[in-house]
């Protein structure tokens, strides 16, 4: 580590403890104890996801699975309805995973250690840190999105942080880990640093406590590091919808395990289904085509609304459920499935 660096790393951590302990974020419902089960759900809630969007999510399942051997008992359908809305359905099927696992296996108890802990399904090795860390006092760094950000700046390191540039972050969050401070308040404090003021736009250097040894603030180079991937183009993906309704029921069907909204009740995809139920596509209604953003592409969808007398013939059709519009709303479907939902009411 050259000089500059060595100087942006004295009393690093005991300037995010102070920040942490008198500007940080505090009474958040998984925080104050130190039981790894609602720690371990806030966790994998908030990955890729912010903190006033999970809390609802979180109050609920907290009320349904009020500990690991609740969810662990629960059909991963259960979980999913609850889950439905929150993104990133994998994180849901690992979540039950993870809880069935920790009750066959671990006797109900979380391993006590990050090295323990990432051996279960869904967590990876930051999110193992973080739960160690607030749940044992386990002297270990953690690296997701926003302390990569802030490590990026406050030392001003060059190159996507991936592979190397990620190993070496690493490294440098290992280094910088307090003596004696609290674990806690330290992973916390890196944790709120990067999400309510090294955001990625605009940061609130004003109001850092890190800002006057922050080396991008001195080049002037907030808004450029961490260095961005390389723009990609968003691949496209078409599919077709089915909403089949006599006006007060909706057709849905359970999708494969894996692949997106893996386990979730959809609106069966293709008009393939029709001719067993003595339809045609001529019997349909085009309605609105809508987009749906993921991570890595964009779904094109193209919904068609089907109205018959009476529930069609399922026999045969595995997955296929036949439910009113309130069973359905509540029954966990993603999110421009719900959306298509709503406007059927009217029509």
């Amino acid at each position: 580590m050259d000089a500059s660096k060595e100087a942006a790393a004295s009393g690093f951590a005991d300037r995010v403890v102070r920040w942490q302990r008198q500007s940080g974020r505090h009474g958040l419902p998984w925080q104050g104890g130190h039981d790894p089960y609602p720690i371990w759900l806030s966790e994998i809630m908030l990955q890729q996801t912010q903190v006033a969007t999970v809390l609802p999510y979180f109050h609920r399942f907290m009320a349904r699975f009020p500990d690991v051997q609740a969810l662990a008992a629960a059909p991963l359908e259960e979980v999913l309805a609850l889950w439905a809305g929150l993104g990133y359905y994998a994180r849901a099927r690992n979540l039950h995973a993870c809880a069935r696992q920790v009750v066959a296996q671990h006797g109900g108890r979380f391993p006590r250690t990050a090295a323990g802990l990432a051996e279960l399904p869904g967590i990876g090795r930051s999110t193992a840190a973080a739960i160690a860390a607030f749940a044992y006092g386990e002297r270990v760094a953690i690296l997701d999105g926003n302390v990569k950000r802030v490590l990026c700046r406050h030392f001003a390191i060059e190159g996507v942080p991936v592979g190397q540039v990620e190993k070496s972050l690493w490294s440098l969050a290992e280094s910088l880990l307090p003596e004696r401070q609290d674990m806690g308040a330290y992973t916390q404090g890196l944790m709120d640093l990067g999400a309510t003021l090294c955001q990625r736009g605009r940061p609130r250097c004003e109001s850092c406590p890190l800002a006057a040894s922050c080396l991008a603030r001195r080049q002037g180079r907030q808004e450029s590091l961490p260095t961005p991937r390389p723009a990609q183009t968003q691949r496209r993906r078409q599919a077709v919808f089915l909403l089949l309704t006599d006006g007060e029921h909706v057709l849905l069907q359970r999708r494969p395990p894996v692949g997106i909204w893996g386990g979730l009740l959809s609106l069966p995809e293709g008009l393939d289904l029709l001719p067993r139920w003595g339809l045609s596509d001529l019997d349909l209604e085009p309605l609105p085509p809508r987009e749906h953003v993921f991570t890595h592409f964009r779904l094109e969808i193209r919904p068609f609304l089907g109205r018959v007398e009476a529930m069609p013939p399922l026999a045969g059709e595995p997955g296929l459920l036949w439910l009113s519009l309130a069973e359905a709303r509540t029954a966990g479907v993603p999110a421009p499935v719900a959306r298509l939902l709503e406007e059927s009411a009217g029509r």
